[in-house]
């Protein structure tokens, strides 16, 4: 082979094979003209490109496909490979046949994934109506695809094997990515919705038809094009099919039940598992049909159940996904030549292609969807969502041109279709469809002033094994008496990854787009489950332990659409920074610190994030040896108020001792607001800042400064009534604190081993008190508010509490140092009146937020 421009051809001379490894540089060697040196250069070029071209498109939502194939491209003839010594050097001929059998070896590992995930039991219970979309689907574009093959052999396709171009055309037309589809509807929320759902359904069936058909395509398009060697090839492909479901599918249902679920895989079945794998793509080349279909049978057959298949998708996605399938993207993209469409016929050719191929796809399955679901928005979403093309087109393609069936002109505008049909699917999915949720209003949102006689529910998230504990031993403390029952639903936070088992996690994690609680009966090998459904009958709490998986982008949405749909009264969540050895928080993973603070921003209920020192240890409490100190530090208004209500309902529990903090000071009110200074945003909102020299930012709202000193005062009788009568078995007790210098202060009590736990509130509104002894604080983690913040410090020894009270006028509100409530302008006589202004602006204070800080 030699490059002649565009493409790699047959060359007269003969190719001298490269050795494998060099001398060193010391002898004189170039490692580039050596095969293994080379090989890790050519990897390390793709995975550079490729991820570099994912991350910038991973703004726009677009698959890591997308990166992987115009990165293909860029490094083939269409860009840097019109430069001859960067081909010559980089991807020279002798080493194409190195590269391409690593590619192809990856492909194949891989499509024996893609068979892995595909459930033919699940296929069996398919509907008519899935049946009937992925027959519209298939059969539309495939008529509409041997269509437009006759345009292309009367122009620029003249000379090719009719019967094997057009079924290569019709198959490329007509196939829908499976691996890509899944990956676009679990980062969409949609996977198991019932658009989800039959977009799946449907897609897997034409799949499977379009690998059949594709068979056929590669049996005719055999150097020996007689009909009786097809028909053998096809006969012995049958054959080799049904061997594998009557024979070799009872071995590996024998071999998996030898793999208990919740113990890792043996490594000798490992070595079965693969080594049956490549002597299945082994048979399937000697039959005449490309090693790949060999691979893809034998992941059909492995059974679904359990976590078998799971593990073994483990195992092997890393390494397959990462390393090796990339190559087959660059080795793709060294065939394929954009100059090639150069012309105006050309270009009008592209564009008859990709038209065609979407509205043969779309409007095939628009036309069946609509007449079941009645909806267009949907039936038009299942359309686009079948039209996903991306690593599966792009297999197809390279075998048509690898069996000379598509030329360079025509291969370079079918990778150009496949790329603009699934650049599009997530866009146009995200305008035309959004699940609707039927959400049951309810009215206990807070635990402040709450009269309600529902049972309390709780949703407590955790990042992983870590939390655990903590957050189990907190739950026990807040539950408090017998009079009503806890409701706990524990939320796994998981990162979306484009790894296949990822996507198996989330079709057994969601229903209906929503994390699920599967109360099947199956075996739980999930420590965190395990943990939390071991706690529940221990101490009487009703626990619905939940997974969900998504995108940091949107996993707040996961939380709050949750605490909605389960009515919670408050959400708890870790802290995004763990204790260290020494004494001072580490980051865990920065992304959950943006997560918190969106779910401040949009939470249906209350809100309190743990900052977890492991006070209660790293084990869970027996409800008999509870013995837990807690303090609330209270200052007043909302957040504060609801701190001190759940530490009330902590206070119930026989094991808690509950001492109340009021902090109070001598100081002239009137002169409090004193340095606040005013701007007007360009949305019209006024901003108020505590002082020059400040970083806190507070937004005004509408508020009755009496009534809220009124509740404070009223909730502070309640709790030193309580702490004289000893109600219920409480244990309460008040105290009255001076305070002169706000972080001494807090940094003493936090520093005095007192107390394991503290409650703070957020202090969104804070009280005219407070405001005024923060006016100089600097924040560093302003989702905390500035008492928490000084909390954070290595000194503190407790574990705290942030709460923040729900309020119907903060949600949704955009969390950054701008972040406003629209107020009434104040009236006239205000204005005339300075000091009338200034108490108000003190009064009406909210949320302090660091100016380093970016929106959320």
């Amino acid at each position: 082979m030699e490059f002649n421009g565009s493409s790699y051809v047959l060359a007269s001379t003969c190719i001298h094979p490269m050795k494998a490894v060099s001398n060193g540089v010391w002898q004189k060697d170039n490692p580039i003209h050596f095969s293994f040196p080379l090989l890790i250069i050519q990897i390390i070029l793709v995975l550079v490109v490729t991820r570099s071209l994912a991350f910038v498109l991973k703004p726009l939502r677009q698959p890591r496909v997308i990166g992987e194939i115009i990165g293909g491209i860029l490094l083939g003839p269409s860009a840097l490979g019109r430069n001859k010594a960067y081909m010559s050097k980089l991807f020279p001929r002798e080493s194409i046949s190195i590269l391409e059998t690593f590619a192809d070896m990856g492909l194949l590992f891989f499509l024996f994934m893609v068979g892995l995930e595909l459930d033919l039991k699940a296929l069996r219970r398919v509907g008519s109506q899935s049946l009937a979309i992925a027959g519209a689907g298939m059969l539309l574009p495939f008529a509409a695809g041997v269509g437009v093959s006759f345009v292309l052999r009367a122009t620029i396709a003249q000379g090719t094997d009719f019967a094997p171009f057009l079924v290569f055309m019709g198959v490329a037309m007509s196939i829908t990515a499976f691996p890509v589809l899944a990956r676009i509807l679990a980062e969409r929320k949609l996977l198991t919705t019932d658009v989800g759902q039959m977009a799946m359904s449907a897609a897997a069936v034409n799949d499977v038809t379009a690998w059949i058909l594709l068979a056929l395509a590669v049996a005719l398009s055999g150097s020996n094009t007689s009909p009786t060697i097809a028909v053998w090839v096809l006969l012995c492909g049958a054959a080799y099919i049904i061997f594998m479901f009557v024979a070799v599918k009872p071995v590996m249902n024998y071999i998996a039940h030898q793999s208990p679920d919740n113990e890792p895989i043996p490594e000798f079945i490992v070595c079965i598992v693969l080594g049956l794998c490549l002597i299945a793509g082994f048979a399937t080349d000697v039959i005449g049909i490309h090693s790949i279909f060999g691979a893809f049978v034998f992941g059909l057959i492995i059974p679904k159940e359990g976590t078998f298949a799971t593990h073994i998708i483990e195992k092997l996605e890393d390494f397959v996904s990462i390393l090796m399938l990339p190559l087959y993207f660059a080795s793709s993209g060294l065939k394929t030549d954009i100059g090639t469409v150069k012309t105006a016929q050309s270009w009008g050719l592209l564009v008859l292609v990709i038209t065609v191929a979407c509205f043969g796809k779309v409007f095939g399955t628009f036309i069946v969807s609509q007449a079941y679901t009645r909806n267009v928005r949907k039936s038009l979403a299942i359309g686009v969502l079948m039209n996903t093309k991306g690593l599966v087109e792009l297999i197809v393609l390279n075998i048509g041109k690898d069996r000379g069936v598509l030329n360079d002109e025509i291969f370079a505008i079918m990778v150009l279709m496949a790329l603009v049909t699934t650049f599009m699917t997530t866009p146009l999915v995200m305008a035309l469809y959004k699940p609707a949720r039927n959400i049951v209003p309810y009215n206990r949102r807070k635990l402040a002033s709450d009269r309600s006689k529902e049972n309390l529910r709780i949703i407590t998230c955790v990042h992983s094994i870590r939390n655990v504990p903590a957050m189990i031993n907190l739950t026990e403390t807040v539950r408090g008496a017998d009079k009503r029952t806890l409701r706990l639903y524990m939320l796994h936070l998981m990162e979306l990854s484009e790894r296949s088992s990822a996507i198996m996690m989330v079709q057994r994690a969601r229903r209906d787009g929503r994390p699920f609680w599967d109360d099947g009966g199956a075996a739980r090998t999930d420590q965190i489950v395990v943990a939390y459904e071991a706690f529940g009958p221990l101490s009487k709490v009703t626990v619905r332990p939940m997974t969900a998986i998504s995108r940091f982008d949107d996993m707040h949405e996961d939380i709050c659409g949750t605490a909605e749909e389960k009515r919670a009264a408050i959400i708890i969540i870790p802290f995004h920074k763990h204790l260290r050895v020494d004494g001072a928080l580490e980051s865990s993973h920065p992304e959950y610190r943006t997560v918190n603070r969106r779910v401040l921003q949009h939470a249906p209920c209350s809100v309190a994030i743990l900052i977890d020192r492991g006070v209660w240890g790293a084990a869970q409490i027996a409800p008999n040896n509870v013995d837990h100190r807690v303090a609330v530090l209270f200052f007043g208004g909302p957040d504060d108020r609801e701190a001190l209500a759940l530490g009330v309902r902590m206070a119930e529990h026989p094991g808690v001792k509950l001492h109340v903090i009021r902090y109070t000071a001598d100081l002239d009110i009137a002169d409090l607001p004193q340095g606040f200074t005013t701007q007007t945003n360009s949305e019209g909102f006024t901003i108020r800042r505590s002082g020059a020299a400040s970083s806190h930012y507070f937004a005004s709202v509408e508020v009755d400064p009496l009534k809220e000193r009124s509740m404070d005062e009223d909730t502070i009788t309640d709790v030193r009534q309580m702490g004289k009568e000893s109600r219920d078995n409480v244990a309460v007790t008040l105290e009255e604190v001076e305070i002169s210098d706000f972080k001494e202060a807090i940094t003493e009590i936090g520093s005095s081993n007192l107390y394991h736990l503290f409650l703070v509130g957020r202090s969104r509104r804070p009280s005219p008190l407070l405001s005024a002894l923060v006016t100089r604080r600097h924040p560093e983690y302003s989702e905390l508010g500035p008492v928490g913040d000084v909390l954070t410090s290595p000194t503190c020894l407790a574990s705290v509490l942030v709460v923040q009270q729900y309020d119907p006028n903060q949600t949704n509100v955009p969390f950054s140092t701008k972040l406003v409530e629209s107020s009434s302008k104040p009236e006239k006589s205000e204005k005339q009146d300075p000091s009338v202004h200034d108490q108000k602006e003190a009064a009406n204070s909210l949320r302090a937020v660091n100016p380093a800080d970016s929106p959320v």
